[in-house]
């Protein structure tokens, strides 16, 4: 029985030809994953998307705190290092008992060096966050080379001493320089800085 496309109509399908039964239910089963997907699994896709995502997240967070755990030990090591490379640089440090033996030191590195000295003032200490500095101006008198011994001894003491400011002019055959040599002390207050502000 032949039939012609226009003269097929759905109260008849069951004498459609067998091809187009075939493409009917192919456009229809097309059309029902078609819409299935947008009504059903689309949303379910993005949310296992999102999900992914965020177990890669928490796999490369893992992967971090597991490389953090297996480092413990030496991270341990290295804080117990710094502790006791801090410790040994808090011991560089001059205790106010010490000021004037430092004094005494800076006197004799700059006589050792035949500088001939004019005058040795402590400075107003100025206090920082968690260091107090305490500056020392010293003016001498001699030669260039004289100033590169007194610079390097002051270089090679037991205490932190730093040399700031320096100023040189010539006088006569030798050069006058004034310089200010700051030694520190650790503050143990945690206010230190503020109320060394408000003086």
């Amino acid at each position: 029985m032949d039939l012609k496309l226009e003269e097929l109509e759905i109260e008849n399908i069951g004498i459609w030809p067998k091809e187009v039964k075939i493409i009917t239910a192919l456009i229809l089963l097309v059309a029902t994953l078609v819409l299935g997907y947008f009504l059903m699994l689309k949303d379910s896709l993005a949310g296992l998307e999102r999900l992914e995502q965020q177990e890669m997240t928490f796999k490369q967070e893992f992967e971090r705190k597991y490389r953090m755990a297996a480092n413990l030990p030496k991270y341990r090591e290295q804080l117990a290092q710094m502790k006791e490379q801090f410790q040994e640089m808090l011991a560089m440090l001059p205790t106010a008992n010490e000021m004037p033996g430092l004094l005494d030191s800076v006197t004799y590195l700059a006589t050792d060096a035949e500088l001939a000295i004019q005058s040795l003032s402590w400075q107003p200490e100025s206090r920082q966050e968690f260091y107090v500095e305490m500056p020392i101006e010293v003016e001498i008198r001699g030669s260039y080379h004289d100033f590169g011994r007194f610079s390097a001894g002051v270089a090679a003491l037991p205490r932190i001493v730093s040399l700031h400011d320096f100023v040189m002019k010539p006088e006569g055959d030798d050069l006058a320089m004034t310089v200010m040599a700051k030694t520190y002390r650790f503050s143990e207050e945690g206010g230190d800085a503020k109320e060394g502000k408000k003086k």
